[in-house]
């Protein structure tokens, strides 16, 4: 697979190809209207190549010739024999689709794609990312979304949310909610743990993504560049409080993402989510174990460990993700993030406002599934 070109992260993303993949021309061919599978662009030939190429030229050329003949090879299955297929089962406006697809896994496979200095690869997350992630949070815990307009269509803005849920389950569907409900459909750039990133495969999963170390450096390096950047300042003491201190949030630390934010002169939207403690109700902790495999903790709940691989799957709990009014930082000069009695008094403002509307979230529920 070929190297993906690193841009800035304030730099314009996408390429052109990700613009004219799903395109349908209008152009004939023997009478015949072409599919938009046909349209998809070619790859260089070798025979195109004027003199002998190194190796290192030939060898990008050689991925690109066989990306390009496995999506013509599935394209031309598509728009002949299977033709009729598809349409039944896809319904219409299949061939779009298709042609993306097959357009995003050329892309894939050549490496013509980008991502930003922190690793954000845009379209995998757009295309694949979030389009997993989007069922679970529209149909399985069918999750509403209020206040989503205030949070701005531009420039930074930090959002500061209670963590609970063993799983961090919240922060994958506050992300699917701010891209799926905002109209400029922004991105959440996440703050995570170290665990996260030393983790096998979950490092990279999140790099991509778009997340990044969960420290005020890179946090202020985003709120600058203009990004949405989500915090969740309970860390592990929230994701894996016991069930009987649900909604009870726990310290927020030193307020560093407060100061984060006066240095980048943003506003910080709170956030309260109410749902994700009953995904998986934490009855015990498994501590003996957590240590040996260095773990914050082994949850214990009413089906795991004791279903085994279906103890895993979270209860089908109906989710209120609420953002709150903006708390302005730029009324204070960016040297005040200096001043400890200040960045309190702001972490405790954001803290009450989360507690308080958790507690008014809670009493309108009818039901913790419905």
């Amino acid at each position: 697979m070929g190297d993906a070109k690193v841009i800035p992260i304030d730099s314009a993303r996408g390429g052109s190809a990700a613009q004219s993949s799903g395109e349908e021309t209008g152009g004939r061919t023997g009478g015949r209207r072409q599919s938009p599978l046909s349209a998809l662009p070619s790859p260089p030939r070798g025979g195109s190549r004027r003199g002998p190429a190194s190796p290192a030229e030939e060898a990008p050329d050689r991925t690109a010739v066989v990306a390009g003949r496995i999506a013509d090879s599935v394209g031309q299955a598509l728009a002949g024999p299977l033709g009729g297929v598809a349409q039944r089962l896809l319904g219409r406006g299949w061939e779009g689709r298709a042609a993306n697809g097959l357009s995003f896994l050329r892309r894939r496979i050549t490496g013509d794609y980008e991502v930003d200095e922190f690793g954000f690869d845009r379209e995998l997350t757009e295309e694949v990312f979030l389009s997993l992630l989007r069922p679970l949070a529209e149909k399985y815990f069918r999750v509403e979304v209020r206040g989503v307009e205030n949070i701005p269509a531009e420039g930074g803005v930090l959002i500061v949310a209670n963590h609970s849920g063993v799983v961090p389950l919240d922060a994958l569907m506050t992300h699917v909610a701010i891209h799926d409900h905002h109209p400029a459909h922004r991105h959440l750039r996440m703050l995570a743990a170290d665990l996260v990133f030393v983790l096998p495969g979950v490092n990279e999963l999140a790099r991509k993504a778009g997340h990044t170390l969960a420290c005020n450096e890179d946090a202020q390096r985003l709120l600058e560049r203009g990004e949405v950047v989500g915090v969740w300042p309970e860390g592990f003491k929230g994701i894996g409080k016991p069930f009987g201190e649900r909604y009870k949030l726990q310290r927020f630390g030193r307020g560093g993402f407060v100061a984060s934010a006066l240095r980048a002169q943003v506003p910080i939207v709170p956030c309260s989510i109410v749902g994700a403690e009953e995904t998986y109700p934490m009855i015990g902790n498994a501590k003996t174990l957590a240590r040996l495999l260095g773990l914050p903790y082994v949850p214990i709940t009413p089906t795991f460990p004791w279903l085994g691989p279906l103890g895993a799957v979270p209860l089908p709990t109906k989710w209120t993700i609420q953002f709150g009014a903006p708390i302005a930082t730029d009324t204070h000069p960016p040297e005040s993030a200096d001043d400890p009695m200040l960045v309190f008094n702001l972490t405790d403002e954001v803290r009450e406002t989360i507690q308080h509307t958790l507690y008014r979230l809670l009493v309108q529920r009818r039901s913790v599934f419905f």
